[in-house]
């Protein structure tokens, strides 16, 4: 498959430089970085920590200096560059490092000329920044520890693993995955109520850009909807003798007890 050009776009008022490993590390996820941008006004003393992390990531510093108080030249800069990148035709897919909404019409404007757009934010990062990408990825989530993948299959049904529970308001709670998933499922499935997961998991990223199964304590897709104790997972082999596929459905409930009212366990 052909390695996508990824645009990296970063407001360096918004986000700290203990994030940039997490940032390049999801970033290699998606394709190769062509562009490597980070913005700001870098002769304020707050920004002096970027310096050893800009040259050891090669990323390319943008000078805007702050006219007038109160008003944000470096999204202007940053919104202009992503402009003139969109229209040279060298990239597939921009991706925006920011916590700042100012960043919305940006986003919705990129995706309409049928650019891929990634967000990458603090979990204070507003609803409408995060809706107008393609995905968004927390800048926390990303820095954390990865789950361990032996204790991801034991995780409780009540929802006590950590992160609990979504420490942004506005963050789709587990209730919320769970309803939606059964319509992705209902709506997707074959006769028998099988869906393909791989798919089920990227209708559920189009209703919920930010979802991510770490931000609730799973590396991957799989594990973390077997936690939900809702569904039934089954893996088939595809033609090739390579992996297999994961299919879910959603658990039969109307057998749980017998006509007689004892129960069938």
């Amino acid at each position: 498959m052909e390695d996508k050009r990824i645009a990296v776009l970063i407001d360096a008022d918004n986000v700290s430089e203990k994030y940039i490993k997490a940032i390049f590390d999801e970033i290699a996820n998606h394709g190769t970085p062509t562009y490597k941008r980070i913005y700001g006004d870098w002769t304020k003393p707050q920004l002096a920590s970027w310096k050893s992390v800009l040259l050891s990531y090669s990323i390319t510093p943008i000078q805007q200096y702050s006219y007038t108080t109160g008003k944000n030249a470096t999204d202007s800069a940053l919104i202009i560059d992503a402009m003139d990148i969109l229209y040279s035709v060298n990239v597939d897919v921009f991706c925006i490092v920011s916590s700042d909404s100012d960043f919305t019409r940006l986003a919705a404007r990129l995706r309409e000329s049928g650019m891929y757009v990634i967000g990458m934010g603090e979990k204070k990062t507003p609803t409408p920044f995060i809706a107008a990408c393609e995905i968004f990825k927390y800048l926390e989530v990303l820095a954390a520890p990865a789950p361990q993948p032996d204790k991801e299959e034991e995780a409780p049904v009540n929802g006590n693993a950590k992160p609990a529970q979504p420490a942004k308001e506005g963050m789709a709670s587990r209730e919320e995955i769970i309803e939606a998933l059964k319509v992705i499922i209902t709506e997707s499935s074959d006769e028998d109520g099988w869906a393909y997961l791989g798919q089920v998991g990227k209708l559920l990223n189009k209703r919920y850009p930010d979802f991510d199964t770490r931000n609730y304590g799973f590396s991957k897709l799989t594990p973390f909807v077997s936690s939900l104790k809702q569904f039934e997972i089954q893996s088939r082999k595809p033609g090739s003798p390579h992996g297999s596929l994961k299919y879910v459905r959603i658990k039969e409930t109307k057998q749980k007890n017998s006509p007689g009212g004892k129960s069938m366990g």
